[in-house]
């Protein structure tokens, strides 16, 4: 990674996401960031809302790019997905130089359990991670009826600390670049009690599917994952799409969620702690699943050979 701590400089620092350049999660982060005058702040994030793209990556089409103003920050809007803006960002075919830590945030709903899979924001992260250059992923845990705007502030106050010892451990070069983090902030962020190292977990909203007549029909899906019944999407133009006979629609509804009761990072993020999750970039299989194929494996030739199929 390009070293950019030249002496008496500050460090950079990258913003993206996957809500979209205006999400009030991300330009909350950026605020502060620039508010305490020890960061060089650039942005490159989703020019809409990309949740749930998972690591998805723009491949045929060129991406289009247009400068936002962001007081503080160089900041520009992107075409493409999280993935795809981290990806330009840290490529210096954008800005000038690398950055010295991307963060990915902070994320309207929470990332835990097997909705890591998902996730467009730890995507983001992700992505750096890929290239040598350390990341951190930030969700806060939304609730409806609950959280207000201000909450993504408190948010990326409590991340703060997190934030300013990364990049002292990577000014001495002892940041370790196996991993990168990812971050998820409990609800009631003014009470919160402390940070926890965590692991990821298999906590799941479980998706079902509903045949609906329209593009309003069955409720929209949030970027939280969750379910918003009363909608105001007669407005979009996506609502005049209306099945015919020869196409049907079906939307996704959340049908419940699968728990673990551990020190997983959905427990303890429920339990009200800050939790701190490292994660890398490889899917190992559990031991138990290894060690069964090590010995299924040998056998399959013996009782099933391809000349019999």
């Amino acid at each position: 990674m390009e070293d950019n701590f030249i002496a008496g400089d500050r460090p950079t620092v990258m913003i993206t996401n996957d809500d979209g350049i205006d999400a009030p999660g991300l330009r909350a982060l950026v605020s502060l960031l620039v508010s305490t005058n020890r960061f060089h702040v650039l942005v490159c994030a989703p020019d809409s809302e990309k949740s749930a793209v998972s690591h998805s990556i723009t491949w045929r089409h060129a991406l289009s790019v247009k400068q936002v103003d962001i007081s503080g920050a160089t900041a520009f809007a992107v075409s493409g997905t999280p993935a795809d803006c981290t990806s330009l960002g840290i490529s210096k075919a954008l800005f000038s130089s690398v950055p010295d830590l991307v963060i990915s945030g902070v994320n309207i709903g929470d990332n835990c359990g097997y909705h890591i899979v998902y996730s467009g924001t730890v995507a983001g992260a992700r992505e750096a991670f890929f290239n040598g250059i350390p990341a951190v992923s930030i969700s806060y845990n939304w609730v409806r009826g609950k959280s207000n705007v201000n909450d993504f502030t408190l948010a990326a106050k409590a991340c703060l600390p997190i934030i300013s010892a990364i990049l002292a451990e990577i000014k001495i070069k002892h940041y370790p670049q196996i991993c990168f983090l990812n971050i998820d902030v409990p609800t009631d962020v003014v009470n919160h009690k402390g940070y926890r190292l965590t692991r990821q977990g298999k906590s799941l909203r479980k998706m079902g599917w509903r045949q609906v007549t329209s593009e309003r029909g069955g409720g929209n899906l949030l970027s939280t994952m969750t379910m918003e019944t009363n909608s105001s999407e007669s407005t979009d133009a996506r609502a005049l799409k209306n099945a015919t006979s020869d196409h049907l629609l079906f939307k996704r509804q959340v049908t419940g969620i699968l728990v673990e009761n551990d020190d997983t990072d959905y427990c303890s993020l429920q339990e009200g702690y800050i939790t701190v999750t490292p994660l890398g970039g490889l899917s190992p299989a559990e031991l138990d699943a290894v060690s069964f194929f090590q010995n299924w494996l040998p056998g399959v030739v013996n009782h099933y050979p391809s000349s019999a199929l």
